[in-house]
C-alpha cells in the first residue's frame, strides 16, 4: 500500500468496476441467447446476430472505463 496514490487508486477503481458492469452484461446476454438458441434452434443466425451486436456495446463500456482509468494515470 506504500506509494499508492489517490490517482492510481482511482484509476483502479474506474477500470474495475467499470470492467464489472460489462462482464456481468456478456454473461447475461450470453445465457439468455443459448437459452432462446435452445427453445427454438431454428432461430439460432437471428439470435446469434443479436447476441453478437449486444456484446459488442457491452464490451464499448469497458473499454470507455479502460479510457478513462488511462486518462486519470497519465493526464489528469
Amino acid at each position: 500500500m506504500e506509494g499508492l496514490t489517490l490517482k492510481e487508486l482511482a484509476a483502479a477503481l474506474a477500470i474495475g468496476l467499470g470492467a464489472l458492469g460489462p462482464g456481468l452484461g456478456i454473461g447475461l446476454i450470453a445465457k439468455g441467447a443459448l437459452e432462446a438458441i435452445g427453445r427454438n434452434p431454428e432461430a439460432s443466425d437471428k439470435i446469434q446476430t443479436n447476441m453478437i451486436l449486444a456484446i459488442a456495446f457491452a464490451e464499448a463500456i469497458a473499454i470507455y472505463a479502460l479510457v478513462v482509468s488511462l486518462i486519470i494515470l497519465f493526464v489528469v
